[in-house]
């Protein structure tokens, strides 16, 4: 699909913004950056639908100008900007490109073997079309179980910086003597890449699929993974239409990726004291429920941890990240799974960690801002790591 054309737009009434979320559910439009604080939106449209968007705004009354007038040349420009970034040589991992999936298992099995007494790397599962689903178990060992920090990324393909956010993590904990502190007592489980087939889709044919990459029907393909969990699914803010950006499924865990990661969280339920899911482009921290605006019971405990997390982001470069529910700070959604591992793995403490966009003020942020966005929210990270040491370990 052609992407040529973004627009920035400032919807002002109920109704416009009621407009927007159907045409992203009914038309093939790609609406980004819906940070309520904000007031405004990003949305990508393709070529063919072009006047006709244009016109359906104008009959609005609402605003626009085009911010973008070809994405495809952006894309194209990152795609080779990427390409010539240094990869991984005998372990050493870059964070100046994006790594395709064979990148990413050759440095989880370079650590698993450099590393055999700390990194523990497990294929949980496999997806759709055959990758393995790998995760990364972080633990000095002992006698008496601790308590366990888990966090996935890359469930949505698109959003590159996440299983980048994911590979810093790594290195990190793994690799960096000086965060030695952060193992002793509490095990890490990590996730860098939760949806791979959708991932490698992104890289070398349509750079936002957002999907995995399941047959649904002769002509269509993909899930919204964090629509297809068993919790309140498809109450609100998924799709039915087959062809959406956040089609829901045909059922709960109708995908090996979901299922698979619901199975690994569930045996280690009893371990896991925090889960966090990263994604982008949003630049927010939110926690439970997606569906309601009604707060869970510990509300306050979720909403002044994450408030301390941000201020921790904030001192490294100065960004500021929302705090909230989705219906509060973004719109309603279902079935994802930071409220399924709250709602049903009964995980008190569950964040979904959107990290900020760039290039088109999307998901194409460029290699030479990965560095900076990862730092800032492994401060974050530092302080997720500190509440559940205090809190769980005697």
């Amino acid at each position: 699909m052609k992407w040529p054309f973004s627009y920035y737009l400032i919807p002002t009434t109920g109704e416009q913004i009621k407009l927007l979320e159907c045409l992203e559910d009914e038309c093939e439009i790609d609406v980004w950056n819906a940070r309520k604080s904000k007031g405004a939106f990003s949305v990508m449209v393709p070529d063919f639908l072009q006047n006709d968007f244009e016109e359906t705004l104008t009959d609005l009354q609402l605003s626009y100008k085009i911010i973008v007038e070809d994405v495809q040349a952006i894309v194209n420009e990152e795609r080779n900007n990427n390409e010539k970034a240094p990869s991984i040589i005998e372990g050493k991992i870059s964070f100046e490109k994006y790594h395709r999936y064979a990148e990413i298992q050759e440095y989880l099995t370079y650590l698993s073997v450099e590393y055999p007494k700390l990194a523990y790397l497990t294929h949980y599962g496999v997806s759709y079309e055959n990758r393995n689903l790998s995760a990364i178990h972080i633990t000095t060992g002992g006698e008496e179980p601790k308590p366990i920090i888990f966090i996935d990324a890359g469930i949505h393909a698109r959003e590159w910086i996440a299983p980048a956010q994911a590979l810093y993590i790594l290195h990190e904990l793994i690799e960096n003597k000086n965060n030695k502190h952060m193992i002793e007592k509490v095990d890490w489980v990590i996730i860098p890449l939760a949806n791979p087939d959708g991932y490698e889709y992104s890289h070398t044919t349509d750079r936002f699929w957002r999907k995995t990459r399941s047959r649904i029907s002769k002509d269509c393909k993909g899930v919204d993974p964090n629509r297809n969990f068993d919790f309140h699914w498809m109450k609100n803010g998924a799709s039915k239409k087959l062809k959406s950006s956040t089609y829901g499924g045909p059922c709960p865990f109708s995908e090996p990726e979901t299922r698979a990661l619901s199975q690994l969280i569930k045996s280690n339920r009893t371990q896991i004291k925090l889960y966090i899911s990263i994604h982008s482009c949003k630049q927010c921290i939110i926690y439970p429920f997606g569906f309601t605006r009604t707060p869970p019971y510990n509300g306050d405990e979720l909403h002044h941890l994450a408030e301390r997390v941000e201020e921790a982001i904030h001192k490294v470069n100065g960004n500021h990240y929302d705090i909230g529910n989705s219906p509060v700070i973004l719109k309603k959604s279902s079935g994802s799974s930071r409220d399924w591992v709250y709602g049903v793995a009964g995980i008190d403490l569950s964040y979904t960690l959107e990290l900020p966009g760039g290039g088109t003020r999307g998901f194409d942020l460029p290699p030479d801002e990965i560095l900076g966005v990862v730092r800032e929210i492994f401060a974050g990270i530092k302080v997720f790591h500190k509440y559940v040491q205090l809190k769980y370990c005697y």
